[in-house]
């Protein structure tokens, strides 16, 4: 039996201008009201979640993929160490055409103003700012590129149609993460229906007891799913959760 819906945010349970349509609210309010655990699981930070206005409908949330699981009273991390983040931007930064940026606990941090990420300028790299670093991303390489720069403990990944790299822990994968959430509440991955449309959503889709892909999503996603909702656009998670679930 579904105790727990999980949901990837971006181009999943959001539509594709980031809102929250009042149709799937009420939906996610029907859902906590019967007593299922509203979760999701992002990319994204924390800051953003809020600013789209949608941080408080999840009862706990992992956040960075799996660099913060941010749940009722805690937050457990997965960050990157310092020293081996400064090796990773050392080496990007000497590639030429490299832009680097750097997700901290302190806010967004890179090599030349990003106005649309309300990214901080910083002059010092490779040295970090104080902090927990959750993730490095870089655009302006390639993936050769980007395979010269990974170490040993970290991971990268092509995100934005291959436009954009990140580079975290190798604790911080989104399954992870969505196994650490489950845990803490005593619910197994048996017990979740997960909902998403990407790369990253390939193993919770996989591996949860109801595995759900959006119209929208990769082929990828969609080949290992149980099942496929309507497009993000037209509140196709929210419609499955009330027709299929609740």
């Amino acid at each position: 039996m579904i105790k727990a819906l999980i949901f990837d945010l971006d181009n999943t349970l959001l539509r594709s201008d980031k809102s929250l349509s009042a149709y799937s609210r009420g939906v996610l309010g029907k859902c906590r009201e019967r007593g299922l655990r509203v979760f999701a699981a992002s990319a994204r930070p924390e800051r953003t979640i809020r600013e789209f206005g949608v941080f408080e409908e999840f009862e706990a949330l992992v956040t960075l993929n799996g660099a913060r699981v941010v749940l009722p009273g805690r937050v457990l991390l997965n960050s990157i160490p310092a020293k081996t983040g400064e090796i990773i931007v050392s080496r990007l930064l000497g590639i030429p055409g490299a832009v680097v940026s750097a997700e901290m606990s302190g806010g967004i941090f890179a090599s030349v103003p990003i106005p649309e990420w309300n990214a901080v300028a910083w002059g010092s790299f490779p040295a970090l700012p104080e902090g927990e670093l959750y993730k490095i991303l870089v655009s302006g390489i390639d993936k050769t590129d980007a395979q010269a720069a990974v170490t040993e403990d970290t991971y990268f990944t092509a995100i934005e149609g291959g436009k954009l790299y990140q580079f975290m822990s190798r604790a911080a994968a989104k399954w992870h993460g969505i196994q650490e959430l489950l845990s803490a509440f005593g619910l197994t991955p048996e017990e979740a229906a997960y909902f998403g449309d990407d790369w990253d959503d390939l193993e919770p889709v996989r591996a949860c007891g109801l595995g759900v892909a959006m119209a929208n999503a990769i082929p990828e996603v969609k080949a290992v799913a149980d099942v496929i909702a309507g497009h993000c656009d037209e509140d196709g998670a929210a419609r499955f959760v009330e027709e299929k679930i609740l």
